[in-house]
């Protein structure tokens, strides 16, 4: 099935869009991605019927939070890149409290998701995906963007299996580069990020790059970090001196590329340029092919000028009951494919538990509304509070983990008659410990479980 052909269908569900909101031309459906500061929708562009992501943020919370700056530089940097290894940016909208960027759906699932059944990938695979991987950090550097957080949940893979970089919220313009040439923003994700980031004193944001690139080809081959400790300070002491040992099944030449990519010396350490003249790196090498044009952002300011002329702004349709619906909103098979997919927009990768997912689901034949109660019946004793809005819940939890409170929201869909998908995601704090928590609650609610996401995925790759 093509996208189009997908995106054809997916705006209608079971014949009523109740549940749903109209942007400009675009139709939100599920959530599939929810932060801090921004949650991302599928949509279906019903002019072209399309499917896109939607990441909407709110006005107040962004202006509140001193984040306008941070927001200006990410969609300017999605408006840069042109690249087919890049999620592409459609469009920015805004209405009079939220901003809404438009962005490419992809729905191959995450490159990790390949490690996670496998274990590792072979040398030629690996190599591929590497090879696409460069191929849009060394674009991203010849526009003057850096990337800055380089890790396995930023890289995704389309329908036909093409690496896409996402996740340019931690990226630096070439603008912010100071008089001594050098980045000053400490950032990106420990395991990846490169040793005189964490120095603190200033950095050449392509080398970065780079070694997080090196990281992860290190990753896709051996089927773990090369970098990795439970103490921070040791895990830092490790990345300073570069000490890592690449395992036996590595060909010589690719241990000598990574080697010379993971140099803890930034001034040693090869360039992307001297990388795809490499011999390991060349085999099979397809220089990618793209558009080049001019693309103007004087637009930007206007998303976030609240004097802009109402005509301009999108409007806020909502397509739904004013009265609370007396079931969960139906979600169609095309919307469940692409869930069964991988469409989980944010994954960790642990050596220690393979792949942790922050998104998780499963079906249950019990009635939604007890459901509703089994769920608040266990959530209460764990030790979270619960908001319930028709068939959506928000559990927060009351004690302070290691990356702050827990927060889980879950969300109910009808996706046949008297089967229900139960959507279970972390919102706010640590993953590692949401998985516990999910853990804890499947326990409790053994007896109303039908099937869990996995066997929902397994089900969904025999039918194909």
């Amino acid at each position: 099935m093509r996208e189009g052909e997908m995106g054809s269908k997916g705006g209608s569900s079971g014949g009523s869009s109740r549940g749903r909101t109209r942007v400009g031309r675009y139709e939100l459906g599920r959530t599939i991605g929810e932060g801090t500061f921004a949650k991302v929708k599928f949509a279906t562009n019903l002019d072209t019927s399309h499917n896109v992501a939607v990441k909407i943020l709110d006005k107040d919370n962004v202006l509140k939070h001193k984040m306008i700056a941070q927001i200006k530089r990410e969609i300017s940097t999605m408006k840069l890149i042109r690249h087919p290894n890049v999620i592409r940016l459609y469009e920015v909208m805004a209405s009079r409290t939220k901003i809404y960027i438009v962005l490419e759906f992809v729905n191959g699932g995450e490159l990790f998701d390949k490690i996670a059944s496998k274990g590792r990938l072979k040398e030629d695979e690996a190599r591929k995906y590497f090879q696409q991987l460069i191929n849009a950090v060394d674009y991203c550097h010849s526009r003057g963007v850096f990337h800055r957080d380089l890790k396995p949940e930023n890289l995704l893979l389309d329908a036909k299996g093409v690496l896409k970089v996402s996740d340019f919220g931690l990226s630096a313009l070439a603008q912010q580069v100071r008089e001594d040439g050098l980045l000053h923003t400490t950032c990106g994700t420990p395991n990846y990020v490169a040793p005189e980031v964490i120095n603190n004193k200033g950095y050449d944001g392509a080398k970065a790059d780079l070694w997080s690139c090196g990281v992860i080809l290190f990753v896709l081959m051996a089927g773990y970090l090369p970098f990795e400790d439970a103490n921070l300070m040791s895990l830092y002491k490790k990345i300073y001196k570069a000490n890592f040992a690449c395992p036996p099944w590595f060909s010589t030449s690719a241990k000598n590329l990574i080697q010379r990519i993971l140099d803890p010396n930034h001034s040693t350490r090869i360039t992307i340029d001297e990388v795809i003249q490499n011999e390991w790196f060349k085999k099979g090498y397809k220089p990618p092919i793209f558009e080049e044009s001019d693309i103007n952002i004087d637009d930007i300011d206007a998303v976030f000028d609240h004097s802009v002329h109402p005509g301009n702004l999108v409007v806020e349709r909502p397509e739904e009951q004013l009265m609370a619906p007396s079931s969960p909103v139906a979600m169609n098979a095309f919307e469940l494919i692409a869930t069964s997919q991988g469409l989980n927009l944010g994954t960790l990768f642990e050596k220690q538990m393979g792949l942790v997912k922050r998104e998780t689901r499963f079906t249950s034949k019990t009635p939604a509304l007890e459901i509703i109660s089994k769920i608040e019946a266990t959530a209460i004793p764990l030790g979270f509070g619960v908001k319930k809005s028709n068939y959506k819940m928000k559990l927060q939890g009351e004690k302070s983990g290691r990356k702050g409170q827990l927060a889980v929201a879950t969300e109910i869909f009808e996706v046949a008659p008297s089967l229900y998908m139960v959507e279970v995601r972390k919102t706010k704090g640590d993953t590692l410990e949401f998985h516990k928590f999910y853990k804890n609650l499947s326990t409790a609610l053994k007896d109303i479980i039908w099937k869990t996401g996995e066997e929902i995925k397994e089900e969904e790759v025999v039918r194909s």
